[in-house]
């Protein structure tokens, strides 16, 4: 039997796989990825970029030009097309190496028991036979037999379907589904060990993830990029069937036809834009890595940067996220110790997620030593207790219970939220007796509950009752219990989070709270920083509305109180049904689902699994500062594709449309192929530092979106000015300076370059093109390759393109009709600029 396959059949080594072991089965079953990443060989990506429609017209011209004997044409074409393809290559490589480099920082992890100690792996180095650990808040990493299992519920809804977790226990059987988990669903609560069973594409998750034939639904950035395309597509089909109808009327040469036909196509086409997407997408990641927040989906930026609503809990954004036990009272509300101690046998026992209000009481009880209180009447002190079992914290009973014994006695000990607790209680204790909780006393204990809550408390109640039975505990037992108190909790407002918030209503990004706490405690907390509460919105409202009245109560509210992930996965999509890119910071196991639904996920480092794995974005501090220096740079970064963009659709569209017009009342070509590709490319090279240009601080300054009408604007209001001056460059040429046919070309190859080239420092800032600074890189680029065009027509290189020298008079011509050209381009812009940006 082959290695890889024996732990389905022999018990797993007591110290787990050797190394040897380990890559002997990577070999054999490889990693553990339910898709794995394949990366294309080096030369299959070569040759995906040549079959390229575009790329294939003009390698088989550039044959059929060598074949006809223009040997200088030909190696001028396919010299064009390698030098694009190589250039595009390159720098598309180095960014996907940027940004694998930065979601490696997040890439999950895997407890696991090899060569005798207990390690942290990456999760994809796991192979049949590992032995792995297991606790509240990990992803399963792999399908798996349990060996040992407490207290452990999972959520398999990913694959089940089956919403509430479930229990399992190591099952003695082998093959029983309570005795196994799968790759892809999440620990609630208890832990575990298991030995790996199945990896990768052979789990129960990789198999349905291996049928999916559906890609997830496209991003706001990807909708963007596919109606541009639509846009330029029936663009270029139309100049190009308008140049063939026009050339067989005139009855010209079909071959210079078609490969001037194709040059106007790729003339038009924005062949960087994939590349300019990614360089730009990847530098911004990069840039935020470096502010501490890491973007898992490049895509994820632009919506990032779209945020107009954040959605979140106020621990640890509004507030420091550090709790303390503040106080410890009675049902009547006086100091007792009874609570605590209560609390902290529950704390210490459950085995759900670690979380700060657990950790606030066990640092409290360890303050406050145990040894000399009491617990029960007859017992002075805590130790000696044993843990006989726990009944989970779920979202529907808000509560967590433990049953603990010592000797016969049996004592279920409950902590939760204060309705929830007084719903299944029926005495209280004060000073030691145990009274009946009539509806005086179930009043004076809300009342102390809720002065705690307007104090700004956070709130748990403890009660408690005695079992006679030895096992089969269930929630089924948590009734007629003792209220013992309530434990009251601080969770102090961060010092500047009146700051942040008023920052993040400047830059357009409005806060809404979503908690499940109380509308008190809830009040409280938003009136200390600075947020206009109004009226909250509660979680039993939620429920009441229907979807469109939902989405007009949603956008008017600030803060949502005491409501469940279901409630909140509905006021995230009513919000967005109003048209809002909502963001939604979460990192719970509850969260999860949120995380899903909103526009944009976002979590933290300190996160459970569950939602680190559903979230785009992770922040490496819980910080709004944090996340609002991220949101800048993915605006920053969507600026700059903008730019991209109506260069492409702008002068750049205006030079094609001239060709196409020009092609109609000259006696010949107005610019040979090779010379149209040649321009081409040197303005396609000119644009590859865009990525790295300055944005300006006004762009920046609040959320931006997809604007698909901006761009076909920019089209029909600068294509029209870039043309003028190209027919009046036309007149010049001919009426003027009496140019031969070559001059004429070599005449409007400059003009052309020129205008198309520089107009990039007009159209990269909303503001004047003067108080806008360019970065260096685009400057150097934007220069050198102008120069570069006006230089070539001297040079011998030049001639091969068919270039002559000019009269320098020719020179203070296209010198003024730039710079008035990019004048007018300004006024225009302007124009379009306070409409859209308004």
């Amino acid at each position: 039997m082959p290695e890889a396959t024996s732990p389905r059949s022999s018990p797993p080594d007591p110290r787990g796989l050797t190394g040897a072991a380990v890559e002997s089965r990577l070999t054999e079953v490889g990693f553990n990825e339910s898709l794995p990443h394949k990366r294309q060989a080096f030369v299959v990506q070569l040759l995906r970029r040549f079959a390229s429609p575009l790329v294939a017209i003009l390698l088989l011209a550039s044959i059929a030009s060598a074949v006809l004997g223009d040997l200088t044409n030909a190696a001028i074409i396919f010299t064009i097309v390698v030098l694009s393809i190589v250039v595009e290559m390159v720098q598309t490589h180095r960014s996907e190496r940027a940004a694998e480099a930065l979601r490696a920082q997040v890439t999950p992890t895997a407890t696991v028991l090899r060569d005798g100690s207990w390690q942290e792996v990456l999760t994809r180095l796991l192979v049949p036979g590992d032995v792995f650990r297991l606790s509240a808040g990990d992803m399963v990493p792999a399908d798996g037999q349990l060996l040992e299992a407490r207290d452990l519920h999972v959520n398999e809804a990913a694959l089940t379907g089956e919403s509430l977790p479930v229990e399992k226990s190591a099952s003695a059987g082998g093959g029983a589904s309570d005795g196994v988990v799968m790759a892809g669903a999440s620990v609630v609560s208890g832990n575990a060990t298991a030995v790996v069973t199945e990896t990768g594409p052979r789990t129960v998750f990789g198999k349905i993830a291996v049928g999916l034939t559906a890609r997830p639904p496209l991003s706001e950035f990807e909708h963007g990029i596919a109606r541009f395309g639509v846009l330029i597509l029936k663009t270029v089909l139309f100049l190009v069937l308008f140049v063939f109808v026009v050339s067989a009327v005139l009855k010209r040469d079909p071959l210079q036809t078609l490969l001037f036909a194709v040059a106007l196509a790729v003339g038009l086409t924005p062949e960087f834009l994939p590349m300019i997407t990614t360089v730009t997408l990847t530098r911004g990641a990069v840039r935020m890595a470096k502010r501490k927040v890491i973007v898992k989906n490049l895509a994820a930026i632009q919506n990032f940067g779209s945020i107009d609503i954040l959605c979140s809990d106020k621990t640890g954004t509004l507030t420091t996220g550090n709790m303390t036990l503040a106080a410890h009272v009675d049902p009547r509300g006086e100091e007792s110790e009874r609570p605590l101690l209560l609390a902290y046998v529950n704390s210490y026992f459950q085995s759900g997620v670690d979380n700060p209000l657990d950790t606030a009481v066990l640092k409290k009880a360890r303050i406050d030593p145990l040894d000399a209180a009491v617990l029960t009447h007859d017992h002075p002190d805590v130790s000696g207790f044993r843990k006989l079992d726990e009944v989970p914290f779920d979202f529907e009973r808000r509560r967590v219970s433990v049953v603990v014994g010592r000797g016969e006695e049996r004592l279920l000990v409950t902590k939760g939220a204060p309705e929830h607790v007084l719903s299944v209680a029926t005495q209280y204790e004060v000073l030691g007796q145990s009274l009946a909780l009539d509806d005086a006393a179930r009043t004076a204990a809300l009342a102390t509950f809720q002065r705690l809550c307007a104090e700004g408390f956070r709130v748990l109640a403890v009660a408690y009752t005695s079992l006679s039975k030895s096992t089969g505990y269930s929630k089924a037992d948590e009734h007629d219990l003792t209220l013992a108190g309530f434990i009251a909790f601080v969770d102090p407002p961060r010092d500047d989070a009146n700051e942040v918030l008023e920052t993040l209503r400047k830059e357009g990004i409005h806060v809404k709270i979503l908690t499940g706490d109380n509308e008190l405690v809830a009040a409280h907390t938003c009136k200390c920083v600075g947020i206009h509460v109004g009226n909250i919105l509660l979680g039993v409202d939620v429920d009441k509305l229907s979807v469109p009245a939902l989405a007009q109560k949603a956008e008017r509210t600030t803060v949502f109180a005491r409501v469940s992930p279901e409630q909140k996965n509905r006021i995230l999509r009513a919000l967005k049904h109003r048209g809002h890119v909502v963001g939604f910071l979460g990192d719970g196991i509850n969260d999860a689902p949120s995380l899903h639904a909103a526009d944009v996920g976002i979590s933290v480092a300190g996160a459970v699994d569950v939602a680190k794995e559903a979230a785009d974005i992770i922040l490496l501090e819980p910080d709004l500062r944090v996340l609002l220096a991220g949101v800048i740079e993915g605006r920053r970064a969507f600026g700059n594709v903008m730019k991209y963009l109506l260069m492409g659709t702008s002068s750049n569209f205006g030079n094609v449309f001239s060709m196409a017009g020009a092609a109609v009342i000259l006696p010949f070509l107005p610019m040979l192929p090779t010379q149209i590709l040649l321009n081409n490319f040197l303005y396609d090279l000119a644009q590859i530092t865009i990525p790295y240009d300055n944005v300006d601080e006004s762009f920046v300054r609040k959320p931006r979106r997809w604007n698909i009408d901006l761009i076909r604007r920019f089209m029909i209001a600068i294509g029209p000015v870039s043309s003028l001056y190209d027919f009046l460059t036309f007149y010049v040429l001919l009426k003027v300076f009496h140019t031969t046919e070559m001059q004429f070309h070599t005449g409007w190859f400059m003009e052309s370059l020129a205008t198309q080239t520089l107009v990039i420092f007009v159209i990269r800032t909303t503001e004047n093109p003067f108080r806008s600074r360019p970065s260096i890189p685009l400057t150097i680029t934007t220069v050198l390759l102008t120069g570069v065009g006006l230089v070539l027509p001297l040079t011998s290189l030049g001639r091969s393109f068919g270039f002559v020298p000019l009269p320098a008079p020719y020179f203070a011509f296209l010198a003024g009709a730039t710079a008035t050209y990019l004048l007018l381009v300004q006024v225009v812009k302007r124009a379009l600029f306070r409409r859209a940006f308004a």
